[in-house]
């Protein structure tokens, strides 16, 4: 069964990279994955890009994994708020949000971390992929009538049918997707954690565009 959910989400994720422009490898420490970037979300699309070109992710690391929730890497929470604690301009460097209808958070869903900022905008160098847990019908009627939205009949049908993390959604921008190696970031998130979230190992990864 396991097996045969897992080559599900393959096929949903290989007819939602057709018509995207941009695909990254990301070299993990646990093996190598590949994630479609969305068009439709261009910001986020070219931050990331530009990222890579200025080698922000080179040798970076997976730094709070939680098991059914999600893996997050790049620049820590706590690091940002030491690093901008230290600014006496206050600057508080964001990236405003993009929400799609489109980008939600499926499982493989690659997404930007942020803080409590009440616009929910994006921090600059933080990425985290959803793992997911098990979703039911009653989750996501709750969720509709809280957060004031309607799921789409593919919503819908997807997080029922592998599950995700939808009460993050219209809360934190999703800008692309794993389209190949899922099960190794659910390998990453299986890893033995701290009671902070830090993996007892490194788990580092690299990424870089595919051209071909």
């Amino acid at each position: 069964m396991k097996k045969l959910t897992i080559s599900l989400l393959f096929l949903l994720f290989v007819v939602a990279a057709k018509g995207q422009t941009h695909r990254l490898l990301f070299h993990t420490t646990y093996g190598d994955f590949k994630v479609v970037l969305y068009d439709f979300t261009p910001k986020h699309r070219d931050l990331i890009l530009k990222a890579i070109d200025n080698q922000v992710y080179k040798d970076a690391l997976f730094n709070r994994i939680i098991s059914n929730f999600v893996v997050q890497g790049g620049e820590h929470d706590i690091d940002i708020e030491q690093r901008e604690a230290q600014d006496l301009s206050n600057r508080k460097l964001r990236l405003a949000p993009e929400f799609d209808d489109r980008a939600y958070h499926k499982i493989g869903a690659l997404g930007a971390g942020r803080d409590s900022n009440t616009e929910k905008a994006s921090f600059l160098n933080q990425i985290y992929f959803v793992v997911g847990k098990p979703v039911s019908a009653h989750d996501l009627n709750q969720l509709e009538e809280k957060k004031g939205i309607k799921y789409s009949n593919e919503q819908r049908s997807d997080y029922l049918k592998s599950g995700g993390q939808p009460r993050l959604d219209h809360d934190f921008t999703v800008f692309g997707e794993i389209y190949d190696g899922l099960e190794v970031i659910l390998k990453i998130s299986k890893v033995k954690t701290d009671a902070k979230d830090y993996p007892l190992q490194e788990v580092r990864f690299e990424l870089s565009e595919i051209k071909d």
